[in-house]
């Protein structure tokens, strides 16, 4: 599929992109997704500062892709070991035969 120019509003900014067509359904969902966590904050605390808000929105979702990454992580060692295990009992199994 082709590139298409979209305007994305972040924090009252307009930002055009040049996108891959099939990508324009995420990005506009993560700029809703940012917008609505700014308001989160604007609301909840007595931050005004546009710059400010965008710091903790971008700290908290660092902090969130960080902590699936390690999930991620322990679940592939997880995994891992237990394919390990799992070869270690059938290359016993074989090896009794």
């Amino acid at each position: 599929m082709g590139d298409i120019s979209i305007k994305i509003n972040i924090a009252d900014r307009i930002y055009p992109l040049t996108i891959a067509m099939e990508e324009e359904e995420v990005i506009r969902q993560a700029a809703k997704v940012i917008n609505d966590r700014l308001k989160d904050y604007q609301e909840n605390y007595a931050v005004r500062d546009k710059q400010d808000l965008l710091s903790m929105a971008v700290l908290h979702y660092a902090t969130t892709a960080l902590k699936a990454e390690r999930a991620l992580q322990s679940e592939d060692t997880a995994v891992a070991s237990k394919v390990a295990e799992l070869d270690e009992l059938l290359t016993g199994f074989f090896s009794i035969r």
